[in-house]
């Protein structure tokens, strides 16, 4: 079998805290996972968004950081020996003769398996780019859509444009180890948390962050993919370049599930309905887990797509071991093999 051929008992599509949890229920019931996701680490929404922000509704932690739950989650998952294909999509899903499943990627591999989650949160996603020309020039090495490591802004200016939670939080996280920050946005009314916006206006009265409103991003400057200055616009047209060495747009992402409703599964406005004593969708051996999944009142939490992984699991057995009884045994009592 080749390096892009591979066979296994479970795809499971996502690599955020739902699919990270469900290679770990997987793993108890001796069920080998592969994982995909389209981003270039693991993580999910809680790495590209909001690695540093504080998450307070996680069993038996008062308060972690989403980065550090991530780390917590791989490192479960760890024993079990997932194996990650990263910074691709999936491209086609189709049942062979035989009855197990070939899961493709855009990176042209090729996974045999016997069934499938859906832990995708909500759909592939990427940042909501600015329409700035030559914007591509940038990217990647000026203009940033996530931070991975806050010390990697350390003594810059920047520039940080939005109005959501992703850019007060991030503007109050840099704060003290940049340079200085010009907070961008396009009028004086936010979609934060009060709170976290009171916090960056109190930081903007020591000088450490100056608000740039109601102004929005117009073009870049600087050569080379080295950025040297932003440029500004209002609503009335008057203009304003501030000199900065990185641009962060947090503009929110763009979710679809586009390639999933080509596979032949129901989807309910970008949603898809699955049995909840199951979490099977309507496709046999395809389920669906977190935020992409729904039933009547659902509840959109973590530790919803925790517990939904673990029924996935658990529905799975069967599959990948016919004709095995399944005797549940609490994890105190057989430990992690």
């Amino acid at each position: 079998m080749s390096e892009k051929q591979y066979s296994t008992d479970v795809v499971i599509i996502g690599a955020g805290t739902g699919g990270l949890f469900a290679v770990f229920e997987c793993g108890m019931l001796k069920i080998k996972c592969h994982v995909i996701d389209s981003l270039e680490h693991i993580g999910g929404q809680c790495i590209a968004l909001y690695p540093e922000k504080p998450i307070y509704d996680i069993p038996a932690y008062p308060s972690i950081l989403a980065g550090k739950l991530i780390e917590k989650l791989e490192e479960q998952a760890k024993p079990f020996s997932p194996v990650y294909h990263l910074s691709q999509k999936v491209a086609t899903l189709k049942r062979r003769d035989n009855g197990r499943f070939e899961v493709t990627t855009t990176a042209g591999t090729v996974i045999d398996c016997v069934a499938v989650i859906i832990a995708a949160g909500a759909g592939a996603f990427g940042p909501n780019r600015p329409a700035l020309e030559n914007l591509s020039h940038y990217e990647g090495k000026s203009v940033f859509y996530m931070v991975k490591r806050r010390d990697d802004f350390a003594g810059k200016t920047l520039a940080i444009a939005g109005g959501g939670d992703s850019a007060v939080d991030w503007a109050i996280s840099l704060s003290d180890i940049a340079k200085k920050i010009y907070f961008i946005h396009r009028r004086d009314k936010f979609r934060a948390s009060p709170e976290s916006v009171g916090k960056l206006n109190a930081i903007a009265k020591t000088g450490k962050v100056e608000m740039v409103i109601p102004y929005q991003l117009h073009g870049l400057s600087g050569s080379n993919g080295v950025l040297k200055a932003v440029e500004l616009a209002d609503l009335d047209g008057n203009k304003k370049t501030v000199e900065a060495d990185v641009l962060l747009p947090f503009f929110g992402i763009v979710p679809h599930l586009d390639a999933i409703t080509g596979w032949g599964i129901e989807v309910d406005k970008h949603h898809i309905p699955v049995n909840q004593s199951t979490q099977q969708t309507s496709m046999n051996g395809v389920f669906a887990i977190g935020d992409v999944a729904t039933y009547p009142k659902k509840l959109k939490l973590i530790l919803t797509g925790f517990a939904e992984a673990a029924m996935a699991a658990h529905a799975i057995h069967p599959l990948v071991f016919p004709g095995q009884e399944l005797h549940f045994v609490y994890s105190t009592e057989k430990g992690i093999k």
